[in-house]
């Protein structure tokens, strides 16, 4: 499907004292002009604008992705580096590889250093952010939409520009863009998502097919693992996504959606040192929460049948218990509540027991059937989704979920007569896509990539992956524990759930600034010099005296103390954070 307002790919940007431009680098028919010093931005007709500077003394850049506001000023953010993964619809479509955010200010003289050194952190935070992975974009293409609602607008929709037509949900850089929704920065406002586009070429019988897997990450509720967990009182839930899978014959195109997303209570997850924090049910009004979410979910994809993998017992137990009490209390019609416990039904590599949930569920999946056009005129369209989550909503549902999109293919490929099943070269593609999905949308929420991938690469549990899944839990471990504050900080900065204040770091108090506990320096400070010492004096004597022992009980005792006390107060040494964006203070300071 067309669009009539592809966006300006390659542009020259001309930086001069008081101005930038942005000009299209191929026939150019426009020029951006944006004032450094108001900050006021227009489009003026190509030939009425005077760049001041030679015209080889330019930067090329491949996309305007919109301005920020920070402690020194605005910002200019612009996509420098892209690759390309494939043609989608007919469509280019790339993932951002280099980024660079450019200050309006020309020196940082108005401000004190204190101001200086949050700007700096500031500025690395934004940089983080848009160096994480999976950020994608087209120049003509709305990835922020499945095929189904592209099918299902109203007929001045492709009039509008791709970023204001856009679904707010899956727009990562909105609050980039806020100011330039106007028609007249049509052609250079680029969109982007977050998440995962994988676009393959296969032959099957001699049928020449695109199959491709997007997935959108949702700006509600987007953060990092244990500081982002359940709903909020709109509806929004935590590591939400939409999932598509699209197959295409020259003008025949399907299209399979799937979600995924928190468990839509209102619970946490706080991180604590210890290796699995409990989980809490909040004293709130859980049926209007899960209410309002499922109401939003009918309203946008069709009836739900909510897949919920986690434990019925153990630590999991109760969240399972609040889940399936909040879908019997509010009753909604269209949605039904399938529990399997994966853990206890998979458990010692029975990976074949997925069949057992996957009975239950396939008429359902007939039921909802898939999206599919001939020529652009619609023959089938999808009527409801399955809404799959664990805890996490990555490992246990990404498994899930790639089963299903396999019986999807299946139905495709035999409606379309190209052949019964997908062939054994498919089979080993379509492993390897949906593994690398689940590694992408774990590193975006968790840190590390998925577990379990072993199962959805090769169709069994294998005892390396089983060491590779030891060795990602561990290094979860540590960044959710010590480096994920930052990261929420990051991600909250970018989408603008956190807008810094004029005057921060002066008349405003910056956030940045908290002072550690002395607890924070202390403790760790002497349990490395108690590891140090006991290591020298199990190590360094040629023979060993009851003076020796005593060394050795006196610092494993002060290692032993050391430890219990800062697993005792473990929230006092997580690196939690500061800009506070999801009200995150309180609840710290009410487990401390």
């Amino acid at each position: 499907m067309a669009d009539r307002l592809s966006i300006h790919d390659d542009i020259k940007l001309y930086i001069t004292s008081d101005k930038f431009y942005l000009e299209p680098h191929i026939n150019p028919t426009e020029v951006l002009v944006i004032d450094r010093v108001t900050g006021e931005a227009s489009v003026k007709e190509y030939g009425t604008v005077k760049i001041p500077i030679p015209a080889s003394a330019y930067r090329p850049v491949c996309g305007f992705l919109g301005t920020i506001k920070l402690i020194s000023g605005l910002y200019l953010v612009v996509a420098k580096y892209r690759i390309l993964i494939g043609r989608l619809n007919g469509h280019d479509i790339y993932q951002l590889a280099g980024s660079e955010i450019i200050p309006y200010a020309r020196s940082t003289t108005h401000l004190t250093n204190k101001q200086i050194e949050d700007n700096n952190t500031y500025e690395k935070m934004i940089r983080f952010a848009l160096e994480s992975p999976g950020l994608y974009f087209s120049y003509g293409y709305d990835l922020t939409h499945t095929l189904q609602r592209l099918h299902s607008v109203a007929p001045d929709f492709h009039m509008m520009s791709i970023a204001t037509r856009a679904d707010p949900r899956f727009l990562w850089n909105g609050h980039l863009l806020k100011d330039y929704s106007q028609q007249q920065f049509a052609r250079f406002a680029l969109p982007i998502i977050q998440g995962f586009v994988s676009i393959n070429h296969v032959t099957v019988n001699g049928h020449q097919l695109t199959w491709s897997l997007v997935s959108r990450r949702c700006v509600h509720r987007a953060g990092t693992r244990f500081f982002m967990r359940g709903v909020d009182s709109q509806g929004n839930v935590a590591n939400f996504v939409e999932t598509e899978q699209i197959v295409e014959r020259s003008g025949e195109k399907s299209s399979f959606v799937q979600t995924r997303g928190s468990i839509p209570l209102y619970w946490s997850q706080y991180p604590s040192l210890k290796y699995k924090p409990p989980m809490e049910l909040a004293h709130e009004d859980h049926v209007a929460a899960y209410t309002k979410h499922l109401r939003d979910q009918q309203l946008r994809y069709g009836n739900q049948v909510l897949v919920n993998l986690i434990d019925q017992q153990g630590k999991e137990e109760a969240l399972e218990r609040g889940y399936r009490a909040a879908v019997a209390a509010a009753a909604l019609p269209g949605v039904r509540y399938e529990p399997f416990d994966f853990h206890t039904e998979c458990r010692g590599m029975r990976y074949h027991r997925l069949n057992v949930l996957i009975d239950r569920i396939t008429h359902e999946q007939n039921e909802f059937g898939y999206f599919m056009s001939r020529g652009g005129t619609v023959l089938l369209r999808q009527s409801g989704v399955f809404r799959t989550n664990c805890v996490d909503c990555l490992d246990r549902t990404n498994v899930v979920q790639s089963l299903l999109a396999r019986l999807q293919l299946t139905a495709v490929l035999r409606l379309l007569d190209i052949a019964p099943e997908p062939p054994a070269h498919f089979n080993e593609l379509f492993n390897t896509v949906w593994a690398d999905h689940a590694d992408m949308i774990s590193i975006q929420y968790s840190g590390t990539g998925a577990l379990k991938t072993d199962f959805t690469r090769t169709g069994k549990r294998t005892h390396l992956g089983l060491i590779k899944d030891g060795i990602n839990s561990l290094t979860r471990y540590y960044k959710n524990n010590f480096s994920d504050g930052f990261r929420q900080d990051s991600i909250d900065l970018f989408l603008g759930k956190y807008v810094v204040a004029d005057g921060e770091g002066n008349t405003v108090v910056c956030p940045l600034r908290r002072d550690r506990d002395w607890k924070y320096i202390t403790f760790p400070s002497v349990l490395l010099v108690a590891v140090s010492m006991f290591c020298a004096s199990a190590t360094l004597p040629q023979r060993y005296s009851s003076e020796v022992l005593m060394y050795l009980m006196f610092w494993g005792a002060c290692v032993t103390a050391t430890l219990s006390f800062i697993f005792r107060h473990g929230k006092e040494f997580v690196d939690w954070p500061r800009l506070d964006a999801g009200g995150l203070a309180a609840s710290r300071s009410s487990h401390l």
